[in-house]
């Protein structure tokens, strides 16, 4: 269930702080990219697909890099599972405020939901080459 917190700013910031402390937080191997497909052509699921979004125009499945996809933005994945009691709202644009400040770059975030784990989950992207810098920025907000 999304949860709506009225708090003040230091509030969200202590409970935002508890929340990653308490995620499940997975680095997925490899490099990553989004393979594109006409709307008319639906992308096939497979084992390696990590997800897959449309728009009116095209759907676009994030997979491994392969030497078929050489040209395109490569991106290291890594992933939020959160506990069901946990209220979370606010996490994604609060994280991504501190990559974008410390880091200086964007992020991309592709949420889904498993209730048998808890709820909702986050995949986040970011340039490959900022990878291991952003999960040292994790890690640093989940100790402090």
């Amino acid at each position: 269930m999304v949860s709506v917190s009225i708090e003040t700013p230091e509030q969200t910031e202590g409970r935002l702080r508890r929340v990653i402390a308490q995620a499940d937080v997975l680095v997925h191997d490899g490099v990553w990219c989004f393979e594109e497909s006409p709307i008319d052509q639906p992308p096939v699921l497979t084992g390696d697909t990590l997800a897959v979004v449309r728009d009116d125009q095209s759907w676009s499945r994030l997979v491994p890099l392969t030497q078929e996809h050489e040209h395109i933005e490569q991106f290291g994945i890594f992933s939020f599972h959160f506990p069901a009691e946990l209220d979370n709202s606010g996490f994604v644009g609060w994280l991504a405020g501190q990559l974008k400040v410390r880091l200086g770059t964007g992020v991309f975030v592709i949420c889904g939901s498993n209730r048998a784990r808890g709820g909702i989950y986050d995949y986040w992207g970011c340039p490959i080459d900022l990878l291991a810098e952003a999960i040292a920025v994790v890690e640093a907000l989940r100790a402090s």
